[in-house]
Parts: structure tokens; C-alpha cells; sequence
């Protein structure tokens, strides 16, 4: 966690005590994880699923801590990371035939969700940029002027 801390391009949220398994918030998890902002938010808003709802809570709060505390662009965040943990779990009883009893396990989880800041790509550009610039000053095949292709291909 001390690496995320340190990272300014990263903003996080954490929902605790969320009443759903740890199954099934990371199916939802699933859908989001590496998208874009917008497009995560699009995918939990039409989710069936109920804990898409508190999810899409999390991711929320997420976003406003980036643009809020950390200043970050929202058009270029991404969801970074999205792992479900385990909370408290209650447990219930139920009578079963013969004065035996049966055992219900209510599980709780918590969620994190990690936004990050699309780095840039100006580095790779301007590199490829170069690589095209030395392509073209290259001379052509067979010492030969590009006119000169030209005018032969035409005769």
C-alpha cells in the first residue's frame, strides 16, 4: 500500500461491509477492471447485478478523490485495480430435523477501487515521430531519386 501512497497519479476509495459475497462483487469487479471512467460507470449503471449499485458508489467516491484531493484529469482516468476482500461474516442458526441445528453464514466484503491518470504518450510519440522523419530522409533503394522511381514506373 505504501506504493500507492506514493504514486500522485492515483487516487483510491474503499467501501466497507458491503452485505454480498466475495463471489459475487467480483464478478462485478470483473466488468470494470482496466476501462476507462466513463465506460465503467456506463457498465455498472446497466448492470442487473445489486451490488452494481454500491459499486458504482465506490467508484464514484473514487473519481472525486482523484479530482479533489489529488487534482487528476477525470476524461483520463482508469480504473487501475478492483479487488473485493473479506469483512465480517454473521452467523445465523436454523433449526434441521432431529434437534440438530443448521449453520448460515451471512459473508460481508469490502471493496477497493483504484483510478489512475493516463500517463502521456508524448515520449512514444515524439518517438515514432522521429522513426518516420528517418524513414524519409533515408535514401531510397538502389542510390536512386525518387523522381527517377517515378518517371520509370510511368515510361
Amino acid at each position: 500500500m505504501t506504493k500507492n501512497t506514493e504514486n500522485k497519479n492515483i487516487a483510491m476509495a474503499l467501501a466497507k461491509s458491503l452485505k454480498t459475497s466475495q463471489q459475487k462483487a467480483n464478478i462485478v469487479l470483473s466488468m470494470i477492471r482496466g476501462q476507462k471512467v466513463d465506460k465503467a460507470i456506463n457498465i455498472l449503471s446497466f448492470s442487473k447485478r445489486r451490488i452494481s449499485i454500491e459499486i458504482l458508489k465506490t467508484l464514484k467516491s473514487a473519481i472525486s478523490n482523484a479530482e479533489n484531493n489529488h487534482q487528476l484529469d477525470i476524461d483520463r482516468l482508469f480504473v487501475r485495480e478492483a479487488s473485493v476482500g473479506k469483512s465480517m461474516v454473521l452467523k445465523r442458526f436454523r433449526p434441521r430435523a432431529r434437534g440438530r441445528s443448521g449453520k448460515i453464514l451471512k459473508p460481508f466484503s469490502r471493496i477497493r477501487i483504484l483510478v489512475e491518470e493516463k500517463q502521456n504518450n508524448e515520449n512514444s510519440k515524439n518517438i515514432k515521430d522521429q522513426s518516420k522523419k528517418e524513414l524519409r530522409t533515408s535514401p531510397p533503394k538502389n542510390n536512386q531519386e525518387p523522381n527517377e522511381i517515378k518517371e520509370k514506373d510511368n515510361s
